[in-house]
């Protein structure tokens, strides 16, 4: 497995989402990581075993802590696919809207006897009453 899909895979999970997205802010404990959790740490601690296999967090030794680190840069990858496919579909939707126009403008100046719109009222042309 590549590792753009080792990452896609591990942030499959919106609690290792939500995990990563706490460690943007600054390393933390495991502890302090599943504080918020309604789970035990025996499971938090699993999510970040596969945000670690996938290198998307490491853990070091700091006296008695051993605070878990966000590898930022492995999410580099993600955000440069996404972007590819992002300004892939901002150009289709460029063009599409350059054809909305096109027929808009095209609805507004009938350029044949089919765009005509009916007299009003329903009266034949050349009628009047």
């Amino acid at each position: 497995m590549d590792q753009l899909s080792r990452t896609f895979a591990a942030l499959a999970d919106p609690t290792r989402r939500d995990l990563v997205a706490r460690l943007a802010s600054g390393d933390a404990s495991v502890a302090e990581l599943a504080a918020p959790y309604a789970m035990s740490l025996q499971a938090v601690s699993k999510h970040l075993s596969v945000l670690e296999r996938a290198g998307l967090v490491s853990k070091r030794r700091e006296a008695q802590r051993r605070p878990v680190h966000l590898e930022a840069e492995v999410l580099a990858p993600v955000t440069d696919w996404l972007e590819l496919y992002r300004r892939r579909a901002e150009d289709r939707y460029q063009r599409l809207d350059a054809v909305l126009a096109e027929l808009a403008a095209d609805e507004a100046y009938p350029q044949t006897a089919v765009f005509a719109r009916p007299p009003r009222n329903n009266q034949p042309e050349g009628t009047n009453r």
